[in-house]
């Protein structure tokens, strides 16, 4: 019986790694090819495992000032490389000029390389089975990759999809010390308790048709991690009360797109939640069908444009000690 449960699973995480991230095109600037380099590099957690990642650095990045850091993380059952070829964050930084790297979550399935989860809280798999500190980890990836590169501290930024934004909201509210600011689609507040200890910035990126992980909250009619994801909805408040935001956002439509904006938030920070109608649960802006009948990533948005832009104009400004 637990033979055929795993066998299950394992089938189930591999349809479910489709819908996560697209496998045709790149959301930024598809056709061009990224110039620099990818790096695989290793880390030994305090909890004995062997982690992974991959470290891009454009060619011809500056080496006289600090540089950004983006801290790029996967959805459920997807993998680092994958969530490279897939968002086009490479093309993004050889234009703006930072290093991103390519976190992997811990392996499920027969294939461990490949089919990995984050412990980002409420979900997802086998990371919050074994209640892996993935906190842990990627602020001990920022300091490795902050010894060999020189890192700009007031501009080291999460983004994510899916379990990996969960992810994200995670690294907010427990690691503010090291994230700055966040933004990437398709997430929600995973863990019971937030309470930042530097102010931070957030951007949430939300199809109105996401069935993966409903915008109002619940259990998806296409997700099959078996949870009542909380509404993203309410995470976002969250982060607004949390950062001293006024109580009512800004509502701003254009098109198929509605951007809600927390603005004269404490130390200048921001906070967004931006829908878009008829999106699917897909990275928005990528090319072709995550699998054959699967969802059709959205046109109407560019989420690693999105996201880049965001997080580049939120540096932290001032350390405010809670």
């Amino acid at each position: 019986m637990n033979r055929l449960c795993t066998m299950r699973a394992a089938i189930a995480t591999a349809l479910l790694v489709a819908s996560m991230a697209p496998v045709a095109g790149a959301a930024a600037s598809a056709g061009d090819q990224a110039a620099g380099t990818t790096t695989d590099i290793t880390v030994r957690t305090a909890d004995g495992r062997d982690r992974t990642a991959h470290v891009y650095v454009p060619a011809g990045l500056r080496t006289d000032q600090p540089v950004p850091l983006l801290v790029a993380l996967h959805g459920g059952t997807g993998w680092g490389t994958q969530f490279e070829r897939t968002s086009g964050f490479d093309r993004l930084a050889d234009q703006h000029g930072f290093i991103v790297v390519y976190p992997d979550g811990i392996g499920i399935g027969p294939n461990v390389d490949q089919l990995r989860t984050w412990n980002g809280g409420v979900c997802c798999g086998p990371a919050v089975r074994r209640n892996v500190d993935d906190v842990a980890f990627l602020k001990q990836l920022v300091a490795t990759i902050s010894d060999q590169q020189r890192i700009d501290p007031n501009r080291v930024f999460a983004t994510g999809h899916s379990n990996g934004m969960i992810m994200a909201y995670r690294l907010l509210c427990e690691a503010a010390d090291v994230f700055v600011a966040a933004a990437g689609q398709a997430g929600t507040l995973g863990v019971d308790h937030c309470r930042p200890s530097q102010p931070v910035s957030l951007r949430h990126i939300h199809g109105t048709a996401d069935t993966n992980l409903p915008l109002d909250g619940g259990r998806g009619s296409t997700s099959i991690a078996g949870i009542d994801f909380p509404s993203p909805r309410a995470g976002i408040r969250t982060f607004a009360a949390t950062d001293g935001c006024p109580h009512r956002p800004k509502a701003t439509t254009r098109g198929p797109v509605t951007t809600r904006a927390w603005r004269s938030c404490d130390a200048g920070t921001v906070v967004e939640l931006v829908t878009v109608d008829g999106a699917s649960h897909a990275w928005m802006g990528a090319t072709g069908r995550t699998r054959p009948g699967g969802p059709v990533p959205s046109t109407a948005y560019d989420s690693s444009r999105s996201s880049w832009a965001f997080l580049a104009a939120h540096p932290r400004r001032g350390l405010r000690v809670r």
